[in-house]
C-alpha cells in the first residue's frame, strides 16, 4: 500500500466526513509559501495551514532554534521548575500587553480558552462572590473541548454534545447592522446580575464565517461588562500576531480584556503551544495560604522548552522590518482587491481587517458553513495550485507573511476566474 492507501486504512481526519471524503492529498514537503505533493506539484498555502503559519514553511531560523533547544533541554516538568525559553517568551509577550500581568502555558487554542474560563470562574469563587453566568456571542467558535464548545455558538458541529454543555448566554454578534441589538441583549443579560465573564473573538469571528465588526462597538461592550463588575476574555487564538494588522486585535481597543487566549501563530506554525494571559487582579485572587485556592490546571507538556524556543524565534522574525513591510504590503494589496470584490455582483459582503480578506460567494442561498458551493470552490482552487478552504460559501485569504505580490496576484486572479465562471 502507498501512503494514501495506508491513510485510508488507519487514519481518522479532523472535520472530515470519512465516508464521502475523497483521498487526502499526500504532502511530502513544504517550503516558504508552497506545499509540495508526492507528484511534485506546488500548492500555494493561502490559509496558512489552518491559520497557524506566519513566516512560511521550513523557515531556517525557527528550525535552527528548535534543533538547538532540542539538543539542550527538550522538556522538563513545569511544576516547581522553570527554564529560560518559557521566561523569555513570557517577558517578551507581556511587553506587548501592558494591561496583562501573568502568562499561563498550555498546548492549543481550545485549552487556552478553557484556562481563561476557569481563571474567571475561580477568580470569583476564591473570593466567595456568587457570579456564575457567562456571556458569549452567537456564531462564535472557541474550540472543540467542552468548555470551549459551551462558549461557542450554534455552529452545527456540536449537536450530539449540547446536553453536556454548561450554561452560556449567547447574544447577537455586533456585526454591521446588528450593533444595537447586540448592545441591548448585553445590557439585558448584565442587568440580571451574577455575570462572571464575557468571552469574544475580537473584531473577527473566524470559523463563524470571518464575520467582522468594529473596535468601537467592542469597546462599548467591554466597558459595559467592566462597569457591571464582570471580566472579559479575548480569544485571540486566530487574531493574534498581526493577522488584523496590529500585533493583537485588542490593540485597537481602549478598554482592554482581563484575559487573553493565544495560540496558532504563537510558534510561527511549527509546534503546538498556547498561552493564556491575565491581569494582576486575577492572579492575586489565587494567592492564599489556603491551598484549595490554587489554580489546579496543567498538562504534561506545559511550557515545553522546544515550543517556547520556536515562539521566541517567531517573535524575532515578526519584529524584523522585512516582516513588517510585507505585512503592510499584504494589507495594501487586499485593500485594492477589496474594491474589485465590492463591485462584483457575485461577491457579496466583501470585507477586510488587516491581512484577512473575505467575501460571500453569491449562490442565492443563505450564508452557511454547510453550503454545497464549498466543495466546488475548494477543488476549483486546489486544481489550479492554490489551497483555499472556504467556510461554506465564505471565501477568505489568510496567507503567511512571506507571500509575494506575484503570488497574491495569482490568488486574486483565480478568485476572479471563479466569480466569473462558477
Amino acid at each position: 500500500m502507498n501512503i494514501v492507501e495506508k491513510d485510508r486504512k488507519y487514519v481518522w481526519h479532523p472535520f472530515t466526513q470519512m465516508k464521502t471524503a475523497g483521498d487526502p492529498l499526500h504532502i511530502e514537503r513544504a517550503k516558504g509559501i508552497y506545499l509540495y505533493d508526492d507528484n511534485g506539484n506546488a500548492i500555494i498555502d493561502a490559509v496558512s495551514s489552518w491559520w497557524v503559519n506566519l513566516h512560511g514553511h521550513g523557515h531556517p531560523y525557527i528550525a535552527g532554534a528548535i534543533k538547538e533547544q532540542a539538543l539542550n533541554l527538550e522538556h522538563v516538568i513545569f511544576a516547581g521548575f522553570t527554564h529560560t525559553p518559557a521566561v523569555t517568551i513570557a517577558e517578551r509577550l507581556l511587553s506587548y500587553l501592558p494591561h496583562q500581568s501573568k502568562v499561563f502555558f498550555s498546548d492549543d487554542g481550545s485549552t487556552a480558552v478553557e484556562v481563561a474560563l476557569k481563571m474567571c470562574i475561580q477568580y470569583f469563587h476564591n473570593q466567595d462572590i456568587p457570579r456564575r453566568r457567562i456571556i458569549a456571542l452567537e456564531e462564535a467558535y472557541h474550540g472543540d473541548t467542552f468548555g470551549a464548545m459551551s462558549a461557542g455558538g450554534d455552529c452545527g458541529f456540536n449537536g450530539p454534545f449540547n446536553d453536556y454543555f454548561f450554561q452560556v448566554e449567547h447574544i447577537p454578534a455586533p456585526i454591521p447592522g446588528s450593533e444595537e441589538a447586540s448592545l441591548t441583549a448585553l445590557r439585558k443579560e448584565l442587568d440580571k446580575g451574577d455575570v462572571c465573564c464575557f468571552i469574544f473573538e475580537p473584531l473577527i469571528q473566524g470559523s463563524g464565517g470571518m464575520r467582522m465588526y468594529s473596535p468601537e462597538i467592542l469597546d462599548k461592550m467591554i466597558g459595559m461588562v467592566h462597569e457591571a463588575g464582570a471580566l472579559c476574555i479575548a480569544d485571540e487564538v486566530m487574531t493574534g500576531f498581526y493577522r488584523t494588522g496590529k500585533m493583537f486585535a485588542s490593540d485597537y481597543l481602549t478598554n482592554k480584556p482581563d484575559c487573553m487566549a493565544l495560540s496558532k501563530g504563537l510558534t510561527g506554525g511549527t509546534l503546538a503551544l498556547s498561552i493564556t494571559t491575565c491581569t494582576e487582579k486575577i492572579y492575586e485572587a489565587f494567592l492564599s495560604d489556603d491551598k484549595s485556592k490554587t489554580f489546579f490546571h496543567g498538562h504534561s507538556f506545559t511550557a515545553n522548552p522546544i515550543g517556547c524556543a520556536a515562539a521566541i524565534a517567531s517573535l524575532d522574525l515578526l519584529e524584523k522590518e522585512e516582516c513588517q513591510s510585507n505585512i503592510r504590503m499584504i494589507v495594501e494589496m487586499h485593500s485594492e482587491f477589496l474594491k474589485e470584490l465590492e463591485a462584483h455582483p457575485k461577491a457579496t459582503n466583501a470585507r477586510q481587517r488587516g491581512t484577512i480578506i473575505a467575501f460571500e460567494f453569491e449562490t442565492g442561498k443563505e450564508t452557511s458553513y454547510f453550503n454545497s458551493i464549498r466543495d466546488t470552490l475548494y477543488h476549483f482552487f486546489l486544481e489550479r495550485g492554490v489551497l483555499l478552504r472556504p467556510l461554506g460559501n465564505v471565501v477568505y485569504i489568510m496567507a503567511p507573511y512571506v507571500i509575494s505580490k506575484e503570488e497574491l496576484e495569482k490568488i486574486y486572479g483565480l478568485i476572479r476566474e471563479a466569480l466569473d465562471s462558477i
